[in-house]
């Protein structure tokens, strides 16, 4: 396991966009999927968004059906860094943001205890 490096995140007006970034080792960046988790206060940390980092010719990416169509998680192998755009943003969107990777089925991409490795979190709050 290792510590994951975020950055982005911040305080933006409701309809805005922010943009978060993930790095992680190569070893860890290739094993399976990065996935970004959400917690606000007093609610438990759910699943936002996923991509499966090696070549798949099935579904790639992931996302929570309240985030679809308004979040975007992209990867730049280069970099060994993952993005979540993150637009039209909602005051509900409000949470501590965390990403984290691991080898695990597509099926448990949402499962927090899934992953071994995560990043510190940052703050992404929006207001009405």
């Amino acid at each position: 396991q290792e510590q994951l490096v975020q950055s982005g995140g911040g305080s933006v007006q409701a309809g805005g966009s922010l943009r978060l970034s993930c790095t992680a080792s190569e070893y860890t960046y290739s094993r399976n999927y990065v996935t970004w988790f959400r917690q606000a206060p007093g609610n438990q940390r759910e699943g936002v968004a996923a991509i499966h980092i090696p070549p798949s010719t099935s579904r790639s990416t992931f996302y929570a059906d309240s985030v679809k169509g308004r979040f975007s998680i992209s990867q730049d192998n280069a970099k060994n860094t993952v993005y979540l755009q993150m637009n039209s943003l909602k005051p509900e969107d409000t949470a501590m943001y965390y990403c984290a990777a691991d080898k695990v089925p597509f099926t448990d991409w949402r499962t927090q205890d899934a992953y071994k490795s995560w990043g510190q979190g940052t703050q992404v709050t929006v207001s009405s």
